[in-house]
């Protein structure tokens, strides 16, 4: 997709949720240049000729989706080696999926599952044993992130790593150990998870053509949820600018179907002050363009200050060095205008970041730098107040939708019920974003966390949070699109379907203000529309589509299972060409919402094969989680 190229577009016979308080609904809409110029009757006006035009049938039509905190650089290098267990609704499935990809997967690459999933969306209610990952793959190295808790590992991922009965604990972590010393596969995060993703790193890692083109499939992949815009969160093991060279040569090419805004998040414990002045020489936040742009620094400013929840451990006690070593690094941000974002889960850590924010705000003050803290579970009223007063911003997840009950089982329903206090926010005025914090934690998923923001919900079904915390559809979309905006300092430019504003926006394929709640996590789009160019269609827009692309390697599990829910939703199965079980309607079916139409059956029946016939006990569309 080229950015700079302009493409003229109408689109026409919508329902158009604009989120313009001028104009708040719409059934057309004009883009010229990758900007929106006009609505309704000034669009139908200004229609020239050689307009391309497209019907939209009544499709409910929203802004882009902007996800205010998601790992997509780190996470698009190793996309298409990942197998998602994103969305499967039953342990037996995933173990199936995870035998067939061991079996697929050459001699000296893993398999990895690596976050996006909890035990609470099977139907099993229960992790896998360790006797199952070795049943289903005895051969190949397998790796299964689950949360920032823990990592299963197979005997043959035991062997990659060189973890023998000799192999002593790192610091803050546990390799579990049978009676006779020597490790079982299970390794656990205490305090901090930094023996899961060092774990993670001795994978082999894909060569660069591959990279790019699993970073153009992950792009493809959230186009396909929706999502126009991110912000990319840094990440362990992301180096800058070693790191961002693949998304860099995708910018140079006009391959980048999703608008970046990446923040740059330190890697070297007691080192965080050379990585900052070293990067501030190099980049600065706004420099780059629409599509790829510098935002600034975090979610990791200093190592001390990482509070990494974890709610299967008692609260972690960050060190004393905490203070000094942060506000050296928050001075020299706020010294050169660096907007910065901290990772803070617990209130009694908010307490003491706050306490050097405000000491440093009285040195240099952060008047108009957009910092703001991610994820803020635990927030008490007075810190919200402090954060107010400073003028920070919030970016909240859908983290609690994968581990509420966890911290239910620990701190109890009362203390769950405002986790994080979304509503006391926006009553205090505090600008809050909205999104995941994908990949390795929650499913990158944007419907899910608006499914959890409207219903209260988890992925398990457990009601967390009181009427006086959900937020209204439209509130909750609104975080999703102008919210998140804040963040990347480009309120205004992007979240709204207006005049002079960037044409992003999505076409959905249920509309998302009158579907049954529990269908919300359900949507998606059929037609995605970045800068005015169609990045996605799908259905009844298909002749619309993109060129596809191959999936390489040609063992990756995206060429197989796909993205989010794709193996078990006989529609996207169909559509991508992964042949499914023949589906039987039943009892079971009504209870759970499946509604297919018989043609969708038959087209999917019809691409079965021998090799998978059997393979989805599921083979149902119903969105079980």
């Amino acid at each position: 997709m080229s950015t700079t190229t302009n493409a003229d577009l109408f689109l026409f016979n919508g329902r158009i949720t604009t989120l313009d308080s001028k104009h708040p609904n719409a059934s057309s809409v004009l883009v010229k240049d990758g900007r929106i110029v006009a609505v309704d009757a000034a669009a139908d006006s200004q229609r020239q000729p050689g307009t391309k035009a497209i019907d939209l049938k009544g499709r409910r039509v929203v802004p882009g989706l902007n996800d205010s905190h998601l790992h997509v650089i780190r996470g698009g290098l190793n996309y298409n080696m990942e197998l998602r267990w994103d969305g499967v609704p039953s342990l037996a499935d995933g173990l199936r999926m995870l035998r067939e990809q061991a079996q697929r997967t050459p001699p000296g690459q893993w398999v990895r599952i690596v976050g996006g999933w909890s035990e609470f969306q099977f139907a099993e209610r229960r992790m896998p044993t360790l006797q199952e990952i070795n049943d289903a793959a005895p051969n190949t190295p397998v790796f299964i992130l689950h949360l920032y808790c823990r990592a299963l590992l197979n005997q043959a991922a035991l062997r990659a790593c060189g973890y023998t009965k000799d192999t002593p604990n790192p610091p803050g972590g546990e390799i579990q150990r049978d009676h006779q010393g020597n490790p079982t596969g299970l390794l656990i995060a205490r305090p901090n998870a930094t023996i899961l993703y060092a774990t993670l790193a001795k994978g082999p890692k894909l060569p660069p053509e591959h990279q790019m083109n699993s970073t153009r499939h992950f792009m493809r992949e959230l186009n396909r949820l929706g999502l126009t815009s991110i912000i990319d969160a840094g990440g362990g093991f992301q180096n800058y600018p070693e790191d961002y060279a693949i998304i860099e040569e995708l910018h140079k090419r006009g391959e980048m179907t999703l608008r970046i805004a990446y923040n740059l998040f330190t890697q070297k414990p007691k080192q965080e002050m050379e990585d900052f002045s070293r990067w501030i020489r190099m980049t600065g936040p706004g420099r780059g363009d629409d599509f790829f742009r510098c935002n600034g620094a975090g979610e990791m400013l200093v190592f001390s200050a990482a509070d990494f929840e974890d709610f299967l451990e008692p609260r972690p006690n960050l060190p004393e060095t905490l203070e000094s070593e942060l506000k050296g690094v928050v001075s020299l941000l706020a010294t050169n205008k660096w907007p910065f974002r901290l990772h803070a889960t617990y209130d009694e850590s908010i307490t003491r970041f706050l306490n050097v924010f405000e000491e440093v705000n009285r040195e240099v003050p952060f008047k108009g730098l957009n910092w703001f803290f991610d994820h803020c579970e635990t927030i008490s009223d007075r810190n919200l107040e402090r954060v107010r007063a400073l003028g920070g911003g919030i970016a909240i997840q859908h983290r609690m939708a994968f581990q509420g009950e966890y911290f239910i089982n620990r701190y109890g329903k009362e203390a769950a019920e405002h986790t994080p206090p979304v509503r006391k926010m926006l009553k205090l005025g505090i600008p809050v974003g909205a999104g995941t914090d994908a990949t390795r934690v929650a499913s990158y998923n944007p419907w899910v966390s608006l499914y959890w923001m409207v219903t209260g919900k988890t992925v398990g079904g457990v009601s967390m949070y009181p009427d006086a915390n959900r937020l209204s559809r439209e509130e909750a979309l609104r975080l999703y699109t102008q919210g998140s905006s804040w963040f990347s300092s480009e309120s205004g430019r992007k979240g709204a379907i207006a005049p002079g504003q960037l044409a992003d926006f999505a076409v959905l394929t249920e509309d998302y203000f009158s579907v049954p709640e529990d269908q919300i996590k359900g949507i998606e789009s059929v037609l995605t529309v970045v800068g005015g160019r169609i990045v996605h269609a799908t259905d009844e827009f298909v002749s619309h589509a993109p060129p596809s692309i191959p999936v390489l390697p040609e063992w990756s599990p995206i060429k197989i299972f796909g993205g989010y829910g794709a193996p078990l939703d006989i529609r996207k199965a169909a559509r991508a060409g992964v042949p499914v079980e023949q589906h039987r309607h039943s009892a079971d079916c009504h209870q759970h919402g499946c509604g297919h139409a018989l043609k969708q059956l038959f087209t999917a029946a019809e691409m079965a094969r021998n090799q998978y016939a059997d393979f989805f006990g599921l083979g149902c569309d119903c969105f079980a989680f």
